[in-house]
C-alpha cells in the first residue's frame, strides 16, 4: 500500500516525500512541473526523490481527472496528502480563474478519487491566509474564517469546505491544514528570503512592504513536515462533543478537522532581515513600500490543538532556519 503527494517535486511536497522515503513508506508523487517560477528548482528537488527505489513520479496536473482517476485505480492507495495548488497570494489578483481551475476543480477531483477507493486518510494544503480581515490574534481554529481578502485564501477556504461534505457524505476522514509562511531550504523562488537573499547578495534593493511593519509566524520546512506526518499518521475522528447549537469551526462530527501548524511566534519582518543580513554578512538596500493589495499585516498560529491532541512541537529558530537557507542557497548556486 502507498501513500499518494501531490505537488511532489514542490517545496514542502519534495521535503515531505524524503521524510517518508527515509522511513521506507512506498511513496507515489505527482506534480504538473507549471512555470510559476523556475521549474529547474523543481527537477532538482525531484532528483532527490529518484534516488530512492520506493518512489514513483507521473507528471500530472490535478485538472486531468481521467488520468487521476487511472491513477488510482493502477495503484494501491492507502492515504493522500493534497499539496498541489497555485500558490501566492498577489498573483492570484490577476489571475484568479488559474486558483479556481487547480485549487477548486483539481481538489474535486481528487475528493472524488478518495471517496471512491476507499482512502483511509485525505491530508491536505490549507494556509493562515484564510483568516484574511480577522485581527484577533493568535489566529484560531476557533475562529470564523468568512473574511478572506485574496482569491487564494478564498479557494483554500472553499476546500475546506469541500472536505467537511465529503467526510459528512462519504465518512471520508480529512484533515487540513493551516500553515504559516513556510520556509527553508529548497524553498520557493517567489516567496521573500529567496527574493531577499538574491538581491542582497546581487547588491540590489529589496522591496519591504507595508514600511517594514509585518509580522510574520514563519515556520521552518522541518517543522512544518513534521506537522504533516504526525496529522497523516492519526486519521481524523469525529468530535462526539461537537454540538450544532454552539459549532467548533475546527471539528465536526464528521470524521473532519483543521489545525493550524507555525511556529506560534511571530516575528517581525526587519527582525527577519536583520537575521538574513547577518547570515550573509551584508547590509540590505530597501525600498519601502506600502501594504500591498491582498496582504494582511500580521500572523500569528494558535497551536493548542495541535499540540494537545497530536504533540506537535515546532523547534527551529528563525536564526538557526535562515543559516540552514543561506547555506543551502550558496551551495545551490555555487556562491
Amino acid at each position: 500500500m502507498s501513500i499518494l503527494i501531490t505537488g511532489s517535486a514542490g517545496f514542502i511536497g519534495s521535503a515531505l516525500c524524503l521524510r517518508l522515503l527515509e522511513r521506507n513508506e512506498i511513496v507515489i508523487g505527482i506534480d504538473n512541473h507549471n512555470n510559476y517560477y523556475d521549474p529547474k528548482i523543481k527537477e532538482s528537488r525531484l532528483h532527490r526523490l529518484k534516488k530512492y527505489t520506493n518512489y514513483s513520479h507521473f507528471r500530472i496536473d490535478l485538472t486531468e481527472k481521467k488520468k487521476i482517476d487511472k491513477l488510482f485505480t493502477s495503484n494501491k492507495i492507502k492515504m493522500v496528502v493534497n499539496l498541489a495548488a497555485q500558490a501566492g497570494v498577489r498573483y492570484s489578483i490577476e489571475n484568479p480563474l488559474a486558483y479556481i481551475n487547480s485549487n477548486i476543480v483539481g481538489f474535486a477531483h481528487i475528493l472524488e478519487c478518495c471517496r471512491n477507493h476507499s482512502i483511509k486518510h485525505l491530508v491536505y494544503a490549507s494556509t493562515s491566509s484564510v483568516y484574511g480581515a480577522n485581527t484577533k490574534m493568535p489566529f484560531s481554529e476557533n475562529h470564523n474564517v468568512n473574511h478572506p481578502l485574496s482569491v487564494y485564501a478564498a479557494s483554500k477556504k472553499s476546500n475546506e469546505l469541500m472536505a467537511h461534505t465529503y467526510s459528512y457524505l462519504y465518512n471520508l476522514p480529512t484533515t487540513g491544514l493551516r500553515f504559516f509562511t513556510v520556509y527553508g531550504p529548497w524553498g520557493r523562488p517567489d516567496m521573500a528570503l529567496f527574493k531577499f537573499t538574491k538581491a542582497i547578495l546581487n547588491n540590489e534593493k529589496i522591496n519591504v512592504f507595508n514600511h517594514g511593519k509585518h509580522t510574520r509566524d514563519f515556520t521552518y520546512i522541518d517543522d512544518i513536515v513534521d506537522g504533516i506526518i504526525k496529522s497523516l499518521d492519526n486519521p481524523a475522528k469525529p468530535n462526539s462533543g461537537w454540538q450544532g447549537d454552539d459549532p467548533d469551526p475546527g471539528s465536526s462530527r464528521a470524521p473532519w478537522r483543521i489545525f493550524n501548524i507555525g511556529n506560534s511566534n511571530p516575528i517581525k519582518l526587519m527582525d527577519y532581515i536583520n537575521a538574513l543580513e547577518k547570515s550573509l554578512q551584508r547590509k540590505a538596500k530597501i525600498n519601502f513600500l506600502p501594504l500591498q493589495l491582498g496582504d494582511v499585516p500580521d500572523t500569528c498560529a494558535d497551536i493548542t490543538r495541535l499540540k494537545k491532541i497530536l504533540s506537535y512541537k515546532p523547534k527551529t529558530s528563525v536564526e538557526d532556519g535562515i543559516s540552514n537557507f543561506v547555506n543551502w542557497y550558496k551551495n545551490y548556486y555555487c556562491i
